[in-house]
C-alpha cells in the first residue's frame, strides 16, 4: 500500500496544472496519456488525503474544457465531450467504440466535482471551476440522451467502462453516472445564481437537467432478478469459458471484437462499479444478486477491475474473496501480474487497492455532507488502521474483528455512522461492535480466471517483517 500511495503522491501531489497519466510517471505506456481511471480510481485517493492534489487536477480539466466545447460540436453535441483518452485535451483514440463512444468520462469528472466539494465544502473551487465543468457535462447528457414516447429518457449508443460491450444502448453505469451529473449540475446552477447566468444557464435548462435526471431509463431483468449491463445484455449466449485456453486471454489480443461484442462476457467492472459508485441506486438484495450474477462472466483483462471487485465483494460479505481481489490490485506492479511492469505500473490499480481498504474493509461512503462506515475483516486481516480528511477534520479508524474504533484527530466534532447508527465523534475515540453479516455461497469466477493466490503476498510481507524486503 505505501508503494502505492508513493507513486500516486509522485504522479499528483505536484502535478501543477497537468494530467496525471495512467503510467504516472513510471513508464512510457500509454504515451503518457491520461483517461478517465484518473477521475474515477486515482482522485478518490487524493480528494480523502491529499485534497489539494484532486482540486489541481481537475482545474487541468477545465484549462482543457475549450477543446471539449469543440468536440462536443464536431459531434453535434451541445456542451463539452471530453476525450477518453488525451494528453493536452484533444481525443487521441483511434477507436470510436472504445474511445469516444465512452461518453461516461464526462460523468466520471462531474463525479470528481462532486466528490471533492462534499468532501472539502470548497466554495471558491466551486464558483471558478466546479459550476462551469457541471453545467457543460449536463449540456452534454441532454444533447446526447432523448425522451421516449413513455416519458423515460434513453442514452442510446455509448460504451460503459467495459470495453467488451460497445456501442450499447442505455448502459446502466452510464445512465446513473449521468443522473447524478444533470441533478447535481442543476442543484448547483440554484445555489450560484450569479455564476450561472453568467454561464447563461436559463430556469427552463435546469428544470430540463432535473426532468432528465428523473427519468432516467434504468434497465432491470425481472426474469433473472438482476440489473443487466446495459439494455438486452442479459439476452445474449454467454462466452464460451471452458473452452478459452488460459493463454488466450486478454481476450481482445486473441479474438475479433464483433465476437466479443455479442456475448456476455465482461472485460472489466461495469454494473460492478456502479453499485459502487452509486450504491444509492441499488437494494442491498440486488447488490448481492448483481455482483453474484457478473463474477462469472468478468474475466479481467484489465487492471481496473480487481480493485471494484473487492469493495463490492466485502459490501455483500465475501471477505475472502475480497481479500484475493485486493492482493491481486496491490500486487499488480510488485508481482508484474500482466507481465507489462516494464512500460510503467498501473495507477487506477495502487489506487484502487487503498480503496479496496478504505471503501471495501472499511466500507467507508461520504456525500452529501454524510460521512459512513461498515467495516468488516476478512479472517486473514488482524488490524487495519487508516486516516482520512473530510470537511476540514482529520479522522483516524482502526478496525480489528469484532470491534472498530474511530478517532477524530483535528478539527471540530462530527457526525459519523457505524453500520447504520450515527454517533458524534469529538475528542473521545468512538469504539462500536461490528455486526456479523450472513454470506451465501462464494460465487465462481470464469474457468482459469479465479484471482491469484495470497500466498506470494504473505511472504513478501514475511520477508519485509524480517528485514529481507
Amino acid at each position: 500500500m505505501r508503494f502505492g500511495l508513493f507513486h500516486i503522491l509522485q504522479a499528483g501531489a505536484r502535478a501543477e496544472n497537468r494530467p496525471i497519466a495512467a503510467k504516472g510517471l513510471t513508464g512510457t505506456g500509454y504515451d503518457g496519456h491520461t483517461f478517465w481511471d484518473t477521475e474515477s480510481f486515482v482522485l478518490p485517493v487524493l480528494t480523502y488525503t491529499q485534497p489539494s492534489a484532486a482540486a489541481d487536477a481537475l482545474r487541468w480539466r477545465h484549462i482543457v474544457l475549450p477543446e471539449a466545447r469543440r468536440h462536443a460540436a464536431d459531434l453535434g453535441l451541445a456542451g463539452a465531450a471530453f476525450p477518453w483518452r488525451t494528453i493536452r485535451g484533444q481525443e487521441t483514440s483511434g477507436y470510436w467504440p472504445a474511445g469516444t463512444a465512452a461518453f461516461h468520462v464526462n460523468a466520471d469528472i462531474a463525479d470528481a466535482v462532486i466528490r471533492y466539494l462534499d468532501a472539502t465544502e470548497d466554495t471558491e473551487f466551486e464558483r471558478e471551476i466546479g459550476l462551469e465543468l457541471l453545467v457543460e457535462t449536463a449540456r452534454l447528457w441532454r444533447s446526447l440522451g432523448q425522451h421516449d414516447a413513455a416519458g423515460w429518457f434513453r442514452i442510446e449508443g455509448v460504451t460503459g467502462p467495459d470495453e467488451y460491450s460497445a456501442v450499447k444502448d442505455n448502459n446502466v453505469y452510464t445512465n446513473l453516472m449521468a443522473q447524478r451529473n444533470l441533478s447535481c449540475a442543476a442543484e448547483a446552477a440554484v445555489r450560484l445564481t450569479d455564476v450561472a447566468e453568467a454561464l447563461g444557464v436559463t430556469t427552463e435548462e435546469t428544470a430540463s437537467w432535473r426532468d432528465a435526471a428523473a427519468a432516467m431509463y434504468i434497465p432491470f431483468d425481472e426474469r433473472l432478478g438482476v440489473h443487466p449491463q446495459h439494455e438486452g445484455f442479459t439476452d445474449y449466449a454467454r462466452w464460451d469459458f471452458a473452452n478459452t485456453p488460459e493463454d488466450h486471454y486478454p481476450l481482445l489480443l486473441h479474438y475479433p471484437y464483433f465476437q466479443l461484442y455479442r456475448k456476455q462476457v465482461v472485460k472489466q467492472a461495469d454494473l460492478v462499479l456502479a453499485m459502487h459508485l452509486r450504491p444509492d441506486a441499488f437494494s442491498a438484495e440486488q447488490k448481492a444478486s448483481n455482483f453474484a450474477y457478473y463474477e462469472p462472466l468478468t474475466v479481467r483483462d484489465s487492471s481496473l477491475s480487481a480493485c471494484t471487485q473487492a469493495v463490492i465483494a466485502a459490501e455483500v460479505g465475501q471477505l475472502d474473496l475480497a481479500h484475493d481481489y485486493l492482493a491481486e490490485a496491490a500486487l499488480m506492479d510488485l508481482r508484474d501480474v500482466e507481465h507489462n511492469t516494464s512500460d510503467g505500473v498501473h495507477m487506477a490499480s495502487l489506487a484502487g487497492a487503498w480503496m479496496a481498504l478504505v471503501a471495501g474493509f472499511g466500507g467507508m461512503r461520504a456525500g452529501a455532507g454524510s460521512l459512513t462506515f461498515s467495516p468488516q475483516l476478512p479472517g486473514g486481516i488482524t488490524e487495519l488502521r487508516f486516516r482520512l480528511c473530510y470537511r476540514g477534520r482529520k479522522l483516524r479508524v482502526t478496525i480489528t474483528p469484532g470491534r472498530a474504533r474511530y478517532e477524530l484527530l483535528d478539527g471540530e466534532p462530527i457526525a459519523v455512522v457505524h453500520h447504520g447508527k450515527e454517533f458524534q465523534l469529538g475528542k473521545r475515540p468512538n469504539e462500536h461492535d461490528i455486526p456479523k453479516v450472513k454470506v451465501g455461497p462464494r460465487p465462481a469466477q470464469p474457468a482459469r480466471r479465479a484471482p491469484g493466490s495470497r500466498s506470494w503476498a504473505d511472504q513478501l510481507a514475511a520477508s519485509l517483517r524480517a528485514g529481507r524486503g
